[in-house]
């Protein structure tokens, strides 16, 4: 059904876009930053109601930007093509083979199964093995596939052979403990690695479309995989101390005998599972360690993305079943990736080449030179508490899409490394834990039936505030160490980029 919301948003969109044109154009703004500022209005607002398909509204740079005379058609469809977001769709390809091959279940019932037996060790695996995944797999699918699994050791704890009853579910503290903690783990694991969620693949291609600056493969993992494990176990103490404390062995070992029979069900590991895994290491490892070696010949013009179409096609090229015409990876499967992130993914890159290109940008950090004088903490606070918020009631790719030009323009404004915002307005774009619209995954848990909304906005708005300082004590006092840099200084390669605010 077409709620009146997406039809308030289908017609509210063009009326802000023509009202925006038809104004007046501000003292210190160029006409075509303007048009461009008319253009982002109408694209967030049909992405915050998706009145129509967010990758349909991705494309509308393609046809507004030549029309406006922002950048031509030849121009404007570049973005469309960076080489982050084949990063990014190698990273999908090497995914969909795993999920083809089953290695992404072994390699979760093994995690659950050495975490223990106890309902909070229980809960604990979930959430490794699910975090650890959604590193490299989409969060979406992970949470997808630890789901029955958490509903078949649930009902083994309820000594039930029939079905479950949903509200039974949201009156067992371990199921929707367990429940919650999957999707919440699929959130927290993803920031780990550039692949690893969408926001963090935007953030680093606009970096590079806004600076030709870029964070590698391995910096980032420096930054991510830290603050993941901390906040995952403090997500895990926040459920099973806090909210939904279980007292008592109410499994008695009937978990691990359902782990048991999962895992016997998958048999020895198979051919096509190994070479995955020999793969999959060998491009995680070599982007791990590529940046130290950029400057040899070998790499000097090789990037993150190169190594990860490489790995993908190694999948195309390596038979299954050679007598059979069977591969490691074929098309039917391949076309299964989100095809739709990867349209996003552009329309944010062209987006963000627009405020480049017509100076919303310097507009933008001039309109904020007022902000000179607040404390670099209180403003990394800031910004993560609205991002996080603002993620709670739309898709937390385009809000990254629509907020990292902004923070560049922040950064400029208050005098500092444009990491000190656009760092934490990246990660809290993940963070958001309250409602079953503000993640896919939170949207998968709730359709189990295991969780009320009650439930996912209480425990998640806990979440929220932990999340806000974690990520703020991160970024203030981690992340220039991890990077070596300055937060308070802007660095040479953004000054050339963006000019400070006069």
């Amino acid at each position: 059904m077409y709620s009146r919301g997406k039809l308030l948003g289908l017609f509210l969109g063009p009326a802000l876009f023509a009202l925006i044109l038809l104004l007046p154009t501000p003292e210190g703004m160029p006409v075509a930053a303007q048009r461009c500022a008319a253009v982002t209005v109408l694209m967030a607002t049909w992405w915050i109601t998706e009145c129509i398909p967010i990758p349909a509204t991705s494309l509308l740079p393609i046809v507004l930007f030549p029309f406006l005379a922002i950048m031509p058609s030849s121009k404007a469809t570049l973005p469309y093509a960076n080489h982050l977001i084949y990063l990014f769709m190698g990273g999908f390809f090497i995914a969909v083979t795993m999920e083809r091959w089953n290695l992404h279940r072994r390699i979760a019932m093994h995690t659950i199964r050495i975490m223990g037996t106890s309902p909070s060790r229980i809960i604990l695996g979930f959430m490794v093995a699910t975090a650890f995944l959604s590193m490299w797999v989409s969060n979406t699918a992970t949470t997808m596939m630890m789901v029955p699994i958490g509903l078949a050791i649930i009902k083994s704890t309820m000594s039930l052979d029939r079905e479950i009853d949903a509200s039974e579910l949201r009156n067992n503290r371990f199921a929707t403990a367990l429940m919650l903690g999957i999707a919440y783990a699929a959130s927290i694991g993803g920031v780990g690695t550039i692949i690893g969620t969408p926001p963090n693949t935007v953030m680093v291609a606009q970096l590079d479309k806004l600076y030709g600056h870029t964070i590698s493969f391995a910096g980032w993992m420096a930054l991510g995989v830290p603050l993941s494990i901390i906040f995952l176990i403090l997500t895990w103490i926040v459920l099973t101390k806090i909210v939904f404390p279980i007292k008592g062995d109410i499994l008695q070992g009937r978990g691990q005998e359902v782990i048991r029979t999962e895992i016997a069900k998958l048999g020895a590991m198979k051919k096509e599972e190994k070479i995955i895994v020999l793969v999959g290491s060998i491009v995680a490892t070599t982007w791990i360690v590529m940046g130290f070696f950029a400057k040899t010949a070998l790499f000097k013009n090789v990037s993150d993305a190169s190594i990860g179409i490489a790995g993908a096609l190694l999948f195309f090229i390596i038979p299954s079943n050679l007598k059979e015409g069977r591969f490691m990876l074929d098309w039917k499967t391949a076309v299964k990736i989100p095809w739709d992130v990867i349209l996003l993914f552009g329309g944010g890159l062209a987006l963000a080449d627009g405020f480049q290109n017509t100076g919303l940008a310097a507009w933008l950090a001039g309109l904020l030179v007022a902000l000179k004088g607040v404390p670099l903490i209180v403003a990394i606070l800031a910004v993560t508490l609205l991002v996080i918020f603002l993620t709670e009631i739309t898709s937390n790719t385009a809000v990254a899409t629509l907020m990292i030009p902004i923070m560049a323009a922040t950064a400029i404004a208050l005098g500092v490394h444009p990491y000190a915002t656009i760092v934490p307005a990246c990660i809290a774009a993940s963070y958001a834990f309250m409602l079953p619209v503000a993640t896919p995954p939170n949207a998968v848990i709730f359709g189990s039936g295991a969780v009320t909304i009650g439930q996912m906005a209480r425990t998640g708005f806990i979440l929220n505030i932990v999340g806000t300082f974690l990520i703020t004590g991160f970024v203030y006092y981690v992340m220039a160490w991890i990077f070596g840099l300055e937060l308070t200084v802007i660095p040479e390669w953004a000054m050339a980029q963006v000019p400070p605010a006069q």
